[in-house]
C-alpha cells in the first residue's frame, strides 16, 4: 500500500516482492562496485598503470633525464666542495 494524496492505493503483493528484489540487488551491485572502487589492490595498480603511462611519455622521460643530470651534478659540486 502507498498513501498518495490521503488515497491508499494497493499493490500487488507480489509486483511488490519483485520491486524489492530489484532494488536489493541494484544495490549490491553498488557496493560490490564501491568496493572494487576503494580497494587499496585495485587503487595501488591504477597508481602504478597512470605513472607508468606518464613515465612512457616523451617529454617525461626527457624531463626526466634532465632533473637527474642536475641532481649528479649537484652531488658532484657538493662532494668537490666537501673535499675542499
Amino acid at each position: 500500500m502507498a498513501e498518495t494524496d490521503r488515497q491508499v492505493t494497493v499493490r500487488d503483493p507480489d509486483a511488490l516482492v519483485k520491486e524489492i528484489e530489484r532494488t536489493r540487488e541494484d544495490l549490491v551491485r553498488t557496493i560490490d562496485a564501491l568496493t572494487d572502487r576503494v580497494s587499496p589492490a585495485h587503487v595501488t595498480r591504477r597508481a602504478a598503470a597512470r605513472v607508468r603511462e606518464q613515465v612512457s611519455r616523451p617529454e617525461v622521460r626527457r624531463a626526466g633525464g634532465a632533473a637527474a643530470a642536475v641532481i649528479a651534478v649537484g652531488v658532484a659540486i657538493y662532494l668537490w666542495r666537501r673535499r675542499r
